[in-house]
Order: C-alpha cells, then sequence, then structure tokens
C-alpha cells in the first residue's frame, strides 16, 4: 500500500484572506487619507534679495529727486504793498502764502516773518512776489561817519514824481519860510548839504507835513537840524536812483 502523505494544501507562496460581507444598513469603512509630507524650507537666492533692495532704493532715490526737481509747497513770506528800497519794512507790507517752490529758489520761511518786520528793503519790494533774503537790507543805516535828519516838508515842496529812497538831494536855505512871506530868520547853513533819501513817509500826518528822512555827513547834520526848525529850506534833487 502506497502512503501519499498528507493531504494537499493550498499552493505555497499564495495566500487568500476572505472578507466578510458588510451587514445590510452598514458602510464600508472610509479608509484614512494619506498623511501630508511637511513642505521643505524654500532656499533663498542672495543675489536676487540683494537685486530687489537696490532697486527699492533707487526707486526711492528717483522718487526724491523727482519730487525736488518738480518742487513742492511751503509756506513762505509773500511781498503784500510796495516798498520802496531804503524804507522800513511793516507788517502791511508781509505776509504769507503757501506756493510751489522750486529746490533752486531761494526764499523766507513763514516762520521768519516776525524777523522781517522792522527790517529795510535793500531793493525795490514788488506786490506778489517772494521774498527773498537777499532784497533785506544787511545793517540798517546811517554807518559810521553818517546821521540821519528828519525833514518835515509840505507837500508843494516836494516833486509831482514823488521821492524815493536812494534819491540824491541838496538841502537849501532860503529867505523865508515857504507860504509865509515876512517871516525870515538868519539861515544857519551858509552852503547847501547834500544828502541821500533813506525813506519817504506815505502821506502827510496830521500836521500836514510829509517826512523825508536824509543821510548826511555826521558834520553836516546839527546845522540842518537847526536849519530845518525853522521852516527856511528847500529840495532840490540832484539824481534819481534807477
Amino acid at each position: 500500500m502506497i502512503d501519499n502523505g498528507p493531504p494537499a494544501g493550498p499552493a505555497v507562496g499564495t495566500a487568500f484572506f476572505p472578507e466578510a460581507e458588510p451587514a445590510a444598513g452598514f458602510e464600508s469603512p472610509v479608509p484614512a487619507p494619506l498623511a501630508t509630507l511637511a513642505r521643505l524650507p524654500h532656499r533663498r537666492r542672495p543675489g536676487l534679495v540683494a537685486l530687489a533692495a537696490a532697486l527699492i532704493g533707487a526707486g526711492v532715490l528717483v522718487s526724491a529727486w523727482v519730487y525736488q526737481a518738480t518742487g513742492h509747497r511751503i509756506r513762505v513770506v509773500l511781498v503784500i504793498a510796495a516798498v520802496p528800497a531804503g524804507q522800513v519794512i511793516t507788517s502791511a507790507d508781509v505776509g504769507t502764502a503757501s506756493v510751489l517752490v522750486g529746490s533752486g529758489v531761494r526764499v523766507v520761511p513763514a516762520g521768519q516773518l516776525p524777523h522781517v518786520v522792522g527790517q529795510v528793503a535793500g531793493t525795490a519790494l514788488v506786490p506778489g512776489t517772494l521774498l527773498a533774503t537777499a532784497e533785506l537790507g544787511a545793517v540798517r543805516p546811517p554807518h559810521s561817519g553818517q546821521v540821519l535828519v528828519p525833514v518835515p516838508v509840505r507837500p508843494s515842496g516836494l516833486p509831482v514824481s514823488g521821492l524815493s529812497a536812494g534819491d540824491r538831494v541838496l538841502v537849501v536855505a532860503t529867505p523865508g519860510v515857504a507860504g509865509q512871506p515876512g517871516l525870515s530868520i538868519a539861515p544857519v547853513l551858509t552852503a547847501p548839504v547834500r544828502g541821500v533819501v533813506e525813506a519817504v513817509s506815505r502821506g502827510p500826518d496830521a500836521d500836514g507835513y510829509q517826512v523825508v528822512d536824509l543821510l548826511v555827513t555826521a558834520t553836516a547834520g546839527p546845522g540842518l537840524a537847526r536849519q530845518v526848525s525853522t521852516g527856511q529850506f528847500a529840495l532840490v534833487i540832484t539824481s534819481r536812483r534807477p
């Protein structure tokens, strides 16, 4: 009798596991989602970072240059009334305004307005123009060797064209007071006195006089003042300031 050994089993290398059918009314379990791999860190490129920084810096510089080249608005001192050269600037002569000013324009900031009032106009100031520091007199006269003599003059004793700062005149003694014949006092001046007009009042005062500030030499000042006090004098214009 031949023994064929134990009964043959399943083939080697193959395994079969039958799955049970889901019960009625139940769903199959949902497989768990796959885990997401963490993103690898992004590698920075130093060259690109430097280039971006350089471009940003260049943009800022260009913007600043355009801003300065095209100008920007600031508050400055503005001339609002005509002021002859040599005349004191008053609060009624200047104001402030916000204007567009280029980088090469020299102006006086509005904050300096209190310091402008009381200074002397170095040149004739024109209404509607921006005041520049170069238009202000550095030192108010009289200078060394000069004196300033205020000379009250009736409007009839002034030229129709008026007097302006910088005009040169002669003060001449006259036999009597203008408009008052018969009144005569021995003249103090024996020769005309040369002077330069420093300033002229804008109109007659309560007594009907306009005051002309004259700059004369220190030696001629006292005699001129005494002559002026008599009222016996006349002004002769010898030259005009351009």
